[in-house]
C-alpha cells in the first residue's frame, strides 16, 4: 500500500467549461484530506502530508472497511446550510469533532490496484460503491454533467465557494493541472473606511466598518488590490479626513491605526464573512466619497 500521495490541485479559471467531457462538483470550504484505510484502521493526512488522525479521529473511526484503500476528499463543517471554513477552524481550536464531515471526491488506491492512471469517471464510480458501504460523517461528493456555467451561477446564488470541474477521461496527477478547474464565487460590497495603516508612500492596509442601524461595527481590514500609485492616491484622500478618535461604536485596539472620519467607501471583493463578523479573503477594488 502506498504512503502519502501528493494531491492533485485545480487551476483557477474565470468561467466553467461545458460539454460531455466534464463533470462538475461543489467546491467545499474546508481542509483537504487524504484518508488511508488499512483493514479497518484509518489515518488521515493533510494536503501537505501531516498526520492529523487525532484531530479527525471521529471521521477516522467511521472508515470501517476491511480493505486497503486511499480516499481523497475534504473535511468540512456545515454551518447554516453551507460548508464554513471559519467554523471548522473554530471547532479544531476547541477540539470539537461532532460537526465534522468528510466528503470523498476521489479514489486513488484499492486492494493492490493503483487507480491513479484510470479515468476520472471510472474512479468516481468505484468511489461511490465504497462510500455506499459507509455512514456519515463519511459522504460521497456528488457530481453533475453538462453546463458548468449554469451550475456555477446556481452555486453563486446559494453563496457556495464555487465549483470544481473535472475532465471525465483524465488520470490523477500529483500536480496542479487543467484536468481539474476551480471557478470561485466572490461577493462584493462597499464598506466605510474607518482607519488605515501608513507606509512610506501610501497605505499598507485599510480598516473597514459597516453601518448596522445606528452602530458602526468593525469588519476587518484589507491589504491587497492596489498599485503603488493607487496607494498614494488613497493616502492623499484619507489624510484629508483624519480623526483624533476612532468612530466605531465599539472601539477596537489597533495600535498602528490612523483613524479617519467614515467619509470614504472602499469597494471590496471578499469570499465571505467569518463567524467573528470579519471579511475573509478581501481585496480592494476602488474608493469613493460618501454622497
Amino acid at each position: 500500500m502506498p504512503g502519502f500521495i501528493k494531491p492533485q490541485l485545480a487551476t483557477l479559471k474565470d468561467n466553467a467549461p461545458s460539454g460531455h467531457q466534464w463533470i462538475h462538483e461543489i467546491k467545499y470550504d474546508g481542509y483537504r484530506a487524504q484518508v488511508h484505510v488499512d483493514r479497518g484502521a484509518a489515518k488521515i493526512f493533510t494536503r501537505n502530508g501531516h498526520d492529523w488522525t487525532k484531530r479527525f479521529s471521529h471521521i477516522a473511526r467511521s472508515f470501517k472497511l476491511r480493505s486497503q484503500t486511499i480516499f481523497d476528499g475534504e473535511v468540512v463543517v456545515v454551518h447554516e446550510g453551507q460548508t464554513n471554513f471559519s467554523e471548522l477552524q473554530a471547532d479544531l481550536a476547541k477540539g470539537r469533532q461532532d460537526r465534522m464531515l468528510f466528503y470523498a471526491f476521489d479514489l486513488l488506491y484499492h486492494n493492490g490496484e493503483d487507480l491513479r492512471a484510470k479515468a476520472q469517471l471510472h474512479r468516481k464510480e468505484r468511489l461511490k460503491e465504497l462510500i455506499d458501504l459507509l455512514d456519515p460523517p463519511v459522504l460521497y461528493s456528488e457530481h453533475h454533467y453538462g453546463a458548468g456555467q449554469a451550475m456555477f451561477e446556481a452555486a453563486a446564488r446559494l453563496n457556495y465557494e464555487g465549483i470544481v470541474s473535472k475532465r471525465v477521461d483524465a488520470p490523477y496527477r500529483s500536480e496542479r493541472t487543467e484536468a481539474w478547474l476551480k471557478i470561485k464565487t466572490v461577493q462584493r460590497g462597499k464598506f466605510p473606511v474607518v482607519g488605515f495603516i501608513k507606509d512610506p508612500t501610501g497605505v499598507a492596509a485599510l480598516y473597514l466598518g459597516k453601518q448596522e442601524g445606528k452602530d458602526l461595527v468593525y469588519m476587518g481590514k484589507v491589504g491587497t488590490g492596489w498599485s503603488r500609485t493607487t496607494s498614494s492616491q488613497i493616502r492623499k484622500a484619507l489624510d484629508s479626513v483624519v480623526s483624533p478618535k476612532q468612530k466605531l461604536t465599539k472601539n477596537v485596539k489597533k495600535p498602528k491605526a490612523t483613524w479617519v472620519e467614515p467619509k470614504f467607501f472602499a469597494d471590496i471583493e471578499y469570499r465571505d464573512i467569518t463567524s467573528e463578523g470579519l471579511l475573509r479573503a478581501s481585496s480592494f477594488k476602488g474608493l469613493t466619497l460618501k454622497k
